[in-house]
């Protein structure tokens, strides 16, 4: 084994317990998705309405579109810092929010709590920026788990943090606030010690070892994923349950320290037994040839730099600089945001993506008011299987997209076409209210929403580019803000006030399944136009991901062919 790939080996150890704390992270900055679960409290304290308390939701959905900020920082400030200004944004806005729902201040005005939901809700784009772009960058030849993985774990984090709450503090909303406070603050001053961005794998085995590792943190996420659910169907659970319940499940979340530790551990045992000197020196030169072709092509789009290691680098490089000068970056190149916003693509991409998670998010905040208007009393496990069923949309869509583009080139996007399908039916379902239509409405909505947002950060980039991509992905969140808005604070808000009555003591309540009943066909309509520009999205990406699958499919024939 040569200096260079020993070298690189040991660097991975330090890439690797960086990707472990961003799956931290990840797994505690869904809190923007747990508004359900204390939200009859701010209701019954604030004697809001349902469209004054959806609003609310809405409020903290738009600090998602200050993400906008985080997206310009990604480009300026070090990820640290990122990570810094999210946890203090969450401290504040959650902080404020368990003040008010614990009784140690009176309510706010309604236009303070606003901001303060706002806050808690741009803390997550910071967060989230900052562990994304610097991984997909760190990891660019496996987008998809990548994307599929970290993602996964923002769907968890839901059920994670519910089933502590009801497992050490019986669901008491003011003590789940706090946990949204202190908990991600904590997580993230450790990621900011440990996360930085690092050189991606440069050669076929790096990328082999990138994906046997990327199989091992899917198999720990799959692991805690079915540990939470199987938790949530557990009745009346013990004391001494629900305390094993939790030290377990930190066990778990803990385990893929495994990961940089056999990394660490492979990489001094080759430092330890590494060839003699004059062997290194023989193939020090060619490696180093390489290494300075890998450099060259990363600038460059995915599906080109592959192929220009193999076929005529030096040419390609001459002309793409002679293109340049005459013509805009086509598709598959780096955009700036004022290039991509000009493009057809961006815009079909970006009204597809809002038509699915904008009727997603609706649901997740609406479950509440939606389970007691169909006659359940407790929710929680609704809320918690639309979570861990979203997460296994996530992973499994992020793995199985990449895997298809590897071997086939299908389209990414294909993949959300089958989501949005799919989740139309969920929709109806729910519409029609047959016994045990909510659970598995709650699946299918779940899993759909996952799959929508796994598969469209990585197509963004493939797409868009790798340069300017932090800004890039937060225009798309803007989704987020945008279709809370549209789909809860006015579709979900208006017709499930037309169809309440007024409750004792302000506010108002609707029992029944008209009271969501036209919501969930609207939003199944919505769906079917979301599909619609997805298949033509697939369409006109065809020739870019074929692209992408041959320049792989040549780059690993020459990685074969030297090795004979």
């Amino acid at each position: 084994m040569g200096f260079h790939q020993t070298s690189s080996i040991s660097f991975s150890a330090t890439k690797w317990l960086g990707f472990v704390t961003a799956v931290w992270v990840q797994a505690i900055s869904g809190n923007n998705y747990t508004f359900s679960n204390y939200s009859d409290a701010l209701k019954s304290l604030m004697n809001l309405t349902q469209l004054e308390l959806n609003n609310l939701s809405v409020a903290k959905d738009v600090g998602k579109a200050f993400g906008l900020l985080a997206g310009l920082a990604s480009d300026r400030l070090p990820t640290p810092v990122i990570l810094l200004i999210g946890s203090i944004e969450g401290l504040i806005g959650y902080g404020t929010q368990w003040l008010v729902v614990s009784g140690r201040i009176q309510p706010l005005p309604y236009w303070q709590m606003c901001i303060f939901l706002c806050l808690g809700g741009n803390s997550t784009t910071w967060m989230n920026t900052a562990v994304l772009v610097t991984c997909i960058r760190n990891f660019r030849r496996n987008r998809g788990p990548v994307s599929g993985i970290l993602k996964g774990y923002v769907g968890l984090s839901t059920a994670i943090f519910t089933d502590l709450c009801a497992a050490l503090f019986a669901d008491d909303p003011a003590k789940f606030l706090i946990m949204l406070a202190v908990i991600p603050f904590a997580v993230c001053l450790t990621a900011i010690v440990f996360l930085r961005e690092t050189p991606p794998a440069a050669t076929i085995e790096e990328e082999k070892e990138e994906s046997k590792y990327f199989n091992i943190f899917n198999a720990v996420a799959v692991i805690v994923a079915v540990y939470l659910m199987a938790y949530g169907f557990i009745p009346n659970p013990s004391h001494a349950i629900s305390l094993a319940f939790s030290v377990i499940l930190l066990v778990l979340l803990a385990s893929p320290l495994a990961a940089p530790v056999h990394a660490f551990i492979k990489s001094w045992t080759l430092n330890r037994f590494k060839n003699q000197a004059d062997v290194e020196r023989q193939i020090q030169e060619p490696l180093l040839i390489e290494e300075k072709a890998q450099e060259e092509i990363q600038e460059k789009p995915a599906e080109e730099s592959a192929s220009a290691v193999v076929e005529q680098p030096q040419a390609v490089e001459e002309e793409k600089a002679a293109v340049e000068v005459k013509r805009r970056p086509v598709i598959g190149e780096d955009h700036t945001i004022f290039e991509a916003i000009r493009t057809v693509d961006f815009w079909i991409l970006f009204v597809s993506f809002l038509c699915g998670v904008g009727t997603g998010l609706a649901v997740m905040n609406n479950m509440g008011q939606i389970g007691l208007a169909l006659g359940y009393a407790d929710v929680s496990l609704f809320i918690s299987m639309t979570s861990i069923w979203g997460f296994f949309g996530r992973i499994v869509s992020g793995s199985v997209s990449e895997y298809y583009i590897k071997k086939a080139g299908i389209p990414r996007p294909l993949w959300n076409a089958a989501s949005q399908i799919l989740m139309a039916v969920g929709y109806i379902l729910m519409a029609v209210a047959l016994p045990g239509s909510l659970y598995v409405g709650s699946i299918v909505v779940g899993i759909c929403y996952g799959v929508r947002l796994a598969v469209s950060v990585p197509t963004a980039s493939e797409l868009f580019g790798l340069k300017y991509f932090g800004l890039i992905y937060n225009i798309l969140i803007l989704n987020l803000p945008l279709g809370s808005f549209l789909f809860s604070g006015l579709l979900a808000g208006l017709l499930y006030d037309a169809e309440a009555t007024p409750a004792p003591g302000g506010g108002n309540t609707c029992v029944g399944a008209h009271c969501y009943r036209l919501v969930f066909i609207f939003m199944a309509i919505a769906c079917v136009i979301g599909f619609g520009l997805d298949v033509l999205l697939v369409i006109r990406t065809k020739k870019i991901y074929n692209r992408i699958f041959m320049s792989r499919r040549s780059k690993k024939l020459a990685a074969a062919s030297n090795l004979q």
